[in-house]
Order: C-alpha cells, then sequence, then structure tokens
C-alpha cells in the first residue's frame, strides 16, 4: 500500500490539493494499491483554503511514500499561503527532511517553489505556475514550461489544474496507465 499524503495549510489553493485527492480516491476504489489522505505539519482541527473552503484534514504529516505539496498565495504574495511558508521556514524544512528520509515528492502549482525553498529543486529540472517561472529561476533548479516534469523522485506540476495530470501521471507509477485511463474517463478529463 503507498501512503500518499497531500499538505494542506492556510491558504493552499483548493484544487491544487482536492484535484489529485480526487484522482487518488478514484484510483484506489478502481483497485489501485494506494491510501491518499489529506494532512497537516501541525496538529489542527481545520485549514482555510485560498479561496474560503475549509478542511477538517485527516491527521499530521508524518513518514509517507508520497507526500503532494499544494500551492497557492503565491505570485500575489498572502499573508496565508506558499509565500508566507516560505518565509515561516516550517515547511520547507520538514519537505526537505522527508525528502532526505526517501519520501518521494511532488507539488502542483506554486507548491514547487516550496521544494525550491526546501533546497531539494536545487540541479533538477522542474515547473511551476507560469506566474512564478521568473521566481523559480532565480534558484538552482533547471527550469522547464511543462505541464509535469518527472525526475524520480520529484515531480512538479505547473498551474492549478496540472495537478490532475500530475496525480494521473503518478498513479500510473503506482498501478498502472489503464487505471489512470479509467480514472480520467471516469472524471471525464482530457489528460494534456
Amino acid at each position: 500500500m503507498t501512503d500518499v499524503q497531500i499538505l494542506v495549510y492556510d491558504g493552499f489553493d483548493e484544487l491544487d490539493a482536492v484535484g489529485p485527492y480526487e484522482v487518488f480516491a478514484s484510483a484506489a476504489a478502481l483497485g489501485a494499491e494506494i491510501d491518499v489522505s489529506l494532512v497537516t505539519l501541525d496538529e489542527r482541527d481545520r485549514v482555510e483554503a485560498s479561496h474560503g473552503l475549509r478542511v477538517e484534514p485527516d491527521g499530521v504529516l508524518d513518514d509517507p511514500d508520497l507526500l503532494v505539496v499544494p500551492g497557492g498565495g503565491w505570485n500575489d504574495r498572502s499573508r496565508q499561503g506558499a509565500w508566507r511558508e516560505v518565509e515561516r521556514g516550517d515547511l520547507p524544512e520538514a519537505v526537505a527532511r522527508l525528502h532526505a528520509d526517501g519520501t518521494t515528492l511532488a507539488s502542483v502549482c506554486t507548491g514547487g517553489m516550496i521544494l525550491a525553498s526546501a533546497g531539494v529543486l536545487d540541479g533538477r529540472p522542474a515547473v511551476t505556475h507560469a506566474g512564478a517561472l521568473d521566481d523559480l529561476r532565480r534558484t538552482d533548479a533547471e527550469v522547464r514550461e511543462e505541464r509535469v516534469v518527472d525526475d524520480g523522485d520529484v515531480v512538479t506540476a505547473g498551474g492549478v489544474t496540472s495537478g490532475l495530470d500530475l496525480a494521473l501521471h503518478l498513479i500510473e507509477r503506482l498501478a498502472d496507465a489503464e487505471i489512470a485511463d479509467r480514472v480520467a474517463t471516469e472524471l471525464e478529463y482530457e489528460r494534456r
């Protein structure tokens, strides 16, 4: 069973997390050996996303096989979101520690900036939201302008809806292409 945890924090973009969550949960319902949950860095009863959605997380981040980091609030430097999490530093530190311990990392949208701040994109191909590509270029990442960039133990995706493509790509890796195609069909989503 692959433990997939999606990290949520105040100001995360709803679709960055909920889209991949639905893809992973749908794959599990079709027989993929995946357990997906929404987690926070610290014990929390509720998290508020960037557009006001309130989420009750399933638990606290521990030691997943795959950690998905959503973005949100980076491009406009919101007081809540990825920009704030990078300023605080706790989230990038946790991401770096988990990666060093063998966790595969995936990011959606400006979640890639959290990975860059953690140092895990140094010297690696990566993408983020189009509005943050210049910020990513100021890091040591090798910037690609692709929908999904797979570099083995680090997988990054561009803007918001690319989280669906990221999750479907990861389903192919974790299960198989047939399940990924069945999930895309169920969601009536045309893969890019």
